[in-house]
């Protein structure tokens, strides 16, 4: 359990300049992650960068990414893109998935998915870039919703818990290829799953004693401004704008994390 004498000590220490540049990183990636996922990508390397210790960061960046992921389903769920009714499910089974994630990411490495992850997301960005008609319309359901939730949102959900970064992605390529939906009614529904997936993550780093209150706060507030501006824009834009962010942030992944695991 972290020191609370030390939390205490770096969130007084932290600057009023410091928490505005952390803001602004927090709103930017709430935009990317309300579209296509991956904005963990900007605001994990910039807690790590001002000194915070790698648990702390991890916890802090839980509780910030919360808010983001909330902001945005919130929005969905009021422009009836999304019924939580038929989603009960997936929900229960997303946030077991990432509870048992977290708990066992406390007792062995994650070295092998260090390893396993840039091929993964590569493969993400891949499939959409190849597959340009996909996800244009709602199609054929694959899997049945019970189907689903087992398949998909507990894996992703273990995944996001065990790991986290891409789980976004995941999300939108499982409701795409297996539930069938458009890339707008994916990206939604991921919202919510992300959302669930994130709050159980965050509820073991609270007991844990690692997340910074006042750098998380202020990043939680730019999540939820930059997501809502991010969910807006999938309304308005749809597949124009998720498809090409979904490449791109996909691909920017996979090199961050082949540079930082290979070389």
């Amino acid at each position: 359990m972290a020191n609370l004498h030390t939390v205490i000590n770096m969130d007084i220490s932290i600057s009023y300049q410091l928490l505005l540049l952390l803001f602004v990183v927090a709103l930017l990636a709430g935009f990317i992650d309300s579209i296509a996922g991956g904005g963990g990508l900007l605001t994990v390397p910039a807690l790590l960068a001002v000194g915070i210790a790698p648990q702390a960061a991890l916890a802090t960046n839980k509780l910030q990414s919360c808010g983001g992921s909330f902001s945005a389903s919130w929005y969905f769920i009021r422009r009836r893109m999304v019924n939580l009714s038929e989603m009960k499910l997936s929900i229960l089974l997303a946030f077991v998935g990432s509870a048992l994630g977290t708990l066992l990411v406390l007792h062995i490495q994650s070295d092998f998915l260090r390893v396993l992850l840039p091929i993964l997301t590569i493969s993400v960005g891949l499939y959409f870039l190849f597959c340009p008609k996909i996800g244009e319309h709602d199609r054929q359901r694959r899997l049945s919703e019970a189907q689903f939730a087992i398949v998909a949102a507990m894996v992703v959900g273990f995944y996001d818990g065990f790991f986290g970064p891409g789980a976004g992605s995941f999300y939108a390529l499982a409701y795409v290829t297996l539930a069938g939906f458009n890339l707008t009614k994916a990206t939604a529904h991921t919202k919510v799953l992300n959302f669930t997936s994130n709050i159980a993550g965050l509820l073991f780093f609270v007991f844990s004693g690692q997340v910074l209150w006042t750098i998380g706060l202020t990043m939680l507030v730019g999540q939820v401004i930059g997501a809502r501006i991010g969910a807006k824009m999938v309304l308005s834009k749809g597949k124009k704008l998720i498809r090409p962010m979904l490449i791109i942030v996909s691909t920017v992944m996979s090199l961050k994390l082949i540079g930082e695991n290979f070389f």
